[in-house]
């Protein structure tokens, strides 16, 4: 007999006590252990016959500086020892130095070299094909075997044409398969999320244990999330933690190159670049492909301004290369979708555009030439709204993010308990009568919701109060009344 609804939710209840009561004692969980990857779990870059001692994680690369849970170093890409362990023609790497050259003038070979990504070695025969070509010439001897090279006038012509479709000269692309690897070495979906990982990502934020569990839940899924509640109670800060939980680091190539054409993936604006320092750095340096970054693992947040346009590629019709949408440079990382439906497409776009990579983990994008590819979908999508999801979306777009949780109002205890940690944060000194009459006053009396943003908000006003006054920090009575004035005004929340 299939069970009732009212059974469905006994039994789910049932099933959340018992997540909290773990949550309150966590001596009764059942802890991990993690060991270092076995060989066949290691990914990497290269032709089998590297061997095993090419394979350097990123906690073996950065000693005393990652954190070691949840594992964040099963990839590493290693420098190609020759041409073709690039997986790029040699016609385009000689089209990149022909460029480079026709904008610097002259350079020698090595220093060429490192700005397109490549050793040395690698395109010394390069430049002795171009030689022989006679498409660049040496202006003066470098060390050893090397020269400073200039663009003669053939090398300068036949480079003008390639620059009437791409003028980029930068690092050598990485091809998309080797992109692919990449990711799927460094998805969210190998990385299993310990109890100590979510309480060490969320340790700033004010959350019930039942609320705790819930997101614990939807993280470790890895399918997705729907937070939903009142505006100002930290549903956007809820989303920019979830990241931490998976580890610091990934790597990524500044660029790929699909079918010829050049795809930026490295986005200054989005992510943020984590080198490899100095002092702690147990690799050799030549061992690292340096036509790869390595970032802290991606936040995007995109609001009210997203539009189809951020979701396929865009051209630069100036230099010829194409810049990856939002969900390609958050892959492996989160996306957030803040103020969900209030974007300048309509849900329904959205959900026509991404229906299929929610379910197949894979994405197609079109390329200036009307070619269409394939590439990850694979990143931790976050949907952040004020609106009711029912009245957003149909069914079958919340069918494929399984979890929707509603963050709501804090209760009397969290309220006062965020209270007291912003004040101290803030170097304030707490008040208890001065905080109960706030209380009465402007939430009781007034009907009003408590926000999880209130603390801060209201705090702020008050420790400019005390220093325009030149008072004593502290969360008075008269601060927190000329605050809560200024802030509530007539406008009731």
């Amino acid at each position: 007999m299939n069970p009732t609804g009212q059974e469905v939710d006994e039994e789910l209840d049932g099933l959340l006590d018992r997540l909290v009561s773990l949550a309150e004692d966590p001596s009764l969980l059942v802890k991990s252990s993690r060991s270092t990857p076995s060989s066949s779990e290691v990914h990497r870059l290269g032709p089998p016959d590297r061997g095993e001692e090419l394979y350097i994680s990123d906690e073996q690369a950065v000693s005393g500086r990652e954190s070691a849970s949840p594992a964040s170093g099963r990839f590493f890409p290693l420098a190609p020892r020759t041409l073709a362990e690039t997986h790029v023609g040699e016609s385009d790497v000689e089209a990149i130095i022909l460029r480079y050259l026709m904008l610097r003038g002259s350079t020698k070979g090595v220093e060429i070299a490192q700005q397109i990504g490549l050793q040395f070695a690698v395109v010394e025969k390069i430049f002795h094909a171009l030689k022989a070509r006679r498409l660049v010439a040496h202006k003066s001897a470098g060390n050893l075997t090397d020269y400073v090279y200039e663009i003669t006038e053939a090398g300068a012509s036949r480079i003008r044409q390639h620059s009437a479709h791409c003028s980029y000269c930068g690092t050598v692309p990485v091809s998309l398969p080797d992109y692919e690897a990449s990711v799927a070495a460094q998805s969210l979906s190998k990385l299993q999320p310990t109890f100590e990982d979510l309480q060490r990502a969320f340790s700033d934020l004010t959350l019930s244990q039942e609320m705790f569990c819930r997101l614990g839940l939807a993280i470790t899924s890895g399918k997705g999330l729907f937070l939903h509640g009142r505006p100002g109670n930290g549903k956007t800060s809820v989303a920019e933690r979830i990241t931490s939980v998976y580890g610091t680091t990934i790597w990524i190539p500044r660029v790929i190159s699909v079918c010829g054409e050049i795809i930026r993936v490295f986005d200054p604006s989005c992510h943020e670049e984590m080198p490899l320092a100095k002092g702690d750095r147990i690799v050799d340096d030549e061992k690292v492909d340096h036509r790869w970054v390595r970032i802290r693992r991606p936040t995007i947040v995109v609001g009210g301004e997203l539009t189809m346009k951020n979701l396929e590629l865009t051209t630069n019709e100036d230099i010829g290369v194409s810049e990856a949408p939002v969900q390609m440079k958050s892959n492996c990382g989160t996306l957030v979708i803040d103020d969900f439906g209030r974007q300048q497409i309509a849900p329904a776009e959205l959900l026509n555009r991404w229906i299929v990579p929610l379910e197949k983990r894979y994405d197609y994008l079109g390329l200036a030439s009307g070619r269409k590819f394939c590439v990850p979908f694979d990143q931790f999508i976050v949907f952040s709204t004020n609106l009711e999801p029912k009245d957003l979306v149909d069914e079958a777009f919340l069918r494929r993010i399984p979890y929707k949780i509603e963050i709501e109002n804090p209760s009397a205890s969290q309220f006062r308990a965020l209270f007291e940690r912003t004040c101290e944060k803030m170097g304030l000194e707490f008040r208890e009568a001065a905080f109960d009459k706030l209380v009465a006053k402007h939430y009781e009396q007034a009907h009003r919701e408590m926000r999880f943003c209130h603390p801060r908000d209201l705090l702020h006003q008050a420790a400019i109060f005390c220093k325009f006054l030149k008072l004593p920090p502290a969360a008075s009575a008269e601060a927190l009344e000329i605050a809560a004035k200024n802030f509530f005004s007539t406008t009731g929340f």
